[in-house]
């Protein structure tokens, strides 16, 4: 007689129980910290397996007793050639090719069609990441739509493009013999999608223009880092433009905007994931120099990296079951599917581009181009997102980029100098 109504009024407390418990798991779907675990328990759960394959397959020296069908398989995956290159000035770029009489307007336009074609896959590039991570879709009068949340989704789909695209070309053109082994790849790979998914989840609290900022200023973390772990010497006017770089950065955060939104905030959490991005670009470019030092093209490199990229990324995505859930937000939304693809045309496109353009005018003409890049997205931003920047701010920004541009003329400086000079002799003290 009694237990009816005392279940009848415990029904209430429970679904309060039950949407409460709910709500919770939304919120820690969404923080941060706990999706990078997540996607790290995700790689982790394809890592450790390969690991004690590798070790199991040496332990063995099974490339003396191996035998079978899936031996050649098994020695490239885990052993490789071992043929190294011959030392070179640049062990990551390839031989500049230099015509021997080259025709100025050929040469002219050759350079327009680099320059354009960076400037126009990594300002759209850039511009659709802003919108993809900042704004709804779907959004009506009555509704107010929904944000894409899942990072590592977009990661995945500029990989596979990227591996696919750099698939076509290795097929279709001459490369060198391969020889470093293919695991090899896989810690640039895991330390490249690291970066990029720090890079998009970024967005989520801090503006584009801070972002691309702290893009440009990653060169003190990596000079501090080859002072105290590598004990590389630097020349002064390095340390020079590395102080302009972060007194430009401090007047940028430092300044205030009257009428900044919630959106462009900068945050605890955005300044943490600029330094995750900072940190695992930084590894994954050493690591690629010392692949460098293998028999490979850039485009070969490409598409080593993406191969494990694509496998890293595909098996978090389905543990996660966030896989199918992307392709259903796909289904929702074209207008998403439009920009996905777009910005991963866009990636994949870019990253072919700049081998080209340093392969014909060499890496200071690259970078002089990407620091044009930078100031372009940072205006295009702002006029596109309506991202305010005090009088501050933008002396900040100028103060950065005229540092950028400073250490391009003074590296091509040093480089026209050392030419000159006997060999053995600095033409500067290092520090």
């Amino acid at each position: 007689r009694f237990c009816l109504p005392l279940v009848l009024a415990s029904l209430p407390t429970m679904a309060t129980g039950e949407g409460i418990t709910a709500a919770l798991q939304d919120s820690w779907g969404d923080f941060w910290l706990f999706r990078f675990f997540v996607n790290a328990a995700g790689y982790a759960s394809i890592v450790v397996p390969g690991f004690l394959l590798i070790q199991y397959f040496k332990r063995r020296n099974y490339l003396e007793t191996g035998r079978g069908i899936c031996f050649p398989v098994i020695k490239s995956c885990v052993f490789g050639s071992e043929v190294k290159s011959v030392h070179q000035d640049d062990g990551s770029l390839p031989a500049r090719a230099e015509p021997t009489e080259p025709s100025t307007a050929r040469q002219v336009f050759k350079l327009l069609f680099c320059a354009a074609g960076l400037q126009a896959s990594y300002l759209t590039w850039g511009v659709l990441q802003e919108r993809v991570m900042t704004r709804t879709y779907g959004a009506t009068e009555t509704e107010p739509g929904e944000k894409f949340k899942d990072s590592q989704f977009l990661v995945f789909m500029n990989r596979i493009l990227a591996f696919t695209v750099a698939g076509l070309y290795c097929a279709l053109t001459k490369q060198p013999r391969h020889g470093a082994p293919m695991y090899k790849y896989s810690f640039a790979s895991l330390s490249n999608i690291l970066s990029s998914w720090c890079q998009y989840e970024a967005l989520k609290y801090i503006s584009f223009p801070t972002q691309v900022l702290a893009k440009a200023s990653k060169v003190i973390p990596v000079m501090m880092m080859g002072k105290l772990v590598s004990r590389k010497s630097y020349e002064y006017w390095e340390y020079l433009t590395a102080a302009l770089i972060s007194v430009g950065v401090s007047m940028f955060l430092l300044s205030s905007a009257p009428n900044r939104t919630v959106s462009t905030v900068t945050t605890f959490s955005g300044i943490v994931l600029l330094a995750g991005y900072i940190i695992f670009d930084s590894f994954t470019s050493n690591w690629q120099d010392a692949l460098f030092t293998y028999k490979m093209s850039p485009v070969q490199m490409m598409f080593g990296v993406n191969v494990f990229s694509c496998l890293f990324t595909v098996g978090s995505l389905l543990e996660q079951g966030a896989l199918l859930e992307s392709l259903r937000f796909m289904a929702r939304h074209s207008e998403f599917t439009a920009h996905a693809v777009l910005l991963s045309v866009c990636s994949a496109c870019g990253q072919l581009f700049i081998f080209y353009t340093i392969n014909q005018f060499g890496a200071a003409v690259f970078t002089i181009i990407m620091t044009l890049r930078q100031a372009f997205a940072i205006l295009l931003s702002c006029l596109i997102y309506g991202h305010t920047v005090t009088v501050v701010g933008g002396l900040g920004i100028a103060v950065v980029f005229m540092a950028l541009f400073l250490r391009v003329y003074a590296r091509s400086r040093m480089k026209k100098r050392s030419k000159k000079l006997p060999p053995g002799e600095t033409p500067v003290q290092k520090v």
